[in-house]
């Protein structure tokens, strides 16, 4: 299993989508989750409203070149009609293995047809995941209440998709139901979980 930290590896609120947390998460083996959008024509790092003092997604990547990580960049897409912007970027650094996900389902279209390596949502939700035969792999989430189970993550697997699983303490919920139906991925790098606490997944799933 490969894991993903969440807008990076911190300790405190406030370094969330900071480069720290970013240097930290490339330093330990982790890929990451972070949140892109543009700004002034260009991306930057920014799960809000983005302002001047956001990161530049450029950063990113350099860093994770600077560390020689080829861990999974996930790229939750907070804008729309950035895709020749994020093209460009990771051509710029050479960064192929990434995703996109949680654009909107026009806009999903869009990145589909330009090629973009693609996950698609599943949560209580959004029970069928949209152009689900197009895209690369599945990003299941628990908002509400907990539905995914081994078998379900099995089923996608054996249909040739990836699966991302958020851990449910990202939303203030609990995480050992979750965690105990993973066990038994450890070993699969076609499943990842996405978690405020890598360093804490890390250990467990040894």
């Amino acid at each position: 299993m490969r894991i993903l930290a969440h807008r990076g590896l911190w300790s405190a609120p406030e370094e969330k989508n900071t480069l720290t947390s970013f240097s930290r998460a490339f330093e330990n083996g982790f890929g990451i989750e972070t949140d892109v959008r543009d700004y002034c024509g260009k991306l930057v790092v920014s799960h809000d409203i983005a302002t001047e003092q956001s990161e530049p997604f450029a950063k990113v990547l350099d860093i994770y070149n600077q560390f020689n990580s080829n861990e999974i960049l996930a790229v939750n897409i907070k804008a729309d009609g950035i895709q020749n912007l994020l093209s460009r970027d990771l051509q710029n650094y050479s960064i192929d293995n990434y995703f996109v996900f949680d654009m909107s389902i026009p806009e999903q279209v869009v990145y589909h047809k330009q090629n973009f390596n693609v996950y698609t949502r599943m949560s209580e939700y959004e029970t069928h995941p949209v152009l689900e035969e197009k895209s690369e792999g599945i990003w299941m989430d628990e908002w509400e209440k907990s539905w995914i189970a081994a078998s379900i993550i099995e089923k996608y697997l054996l249909s040739n998709k990836k699966v991302s699983v958020i851990s449910p303490e990202i939303h203030g919920r609990d995480k050992t139901h979750i965690w105990k139906q993973l066990k038994q991925f450890k070993d699969n790098e076609n499943v990842l979980l996405c978690t405020d606490v890598p360093l804490e997944a890390k250990e467990y799933f040894v």
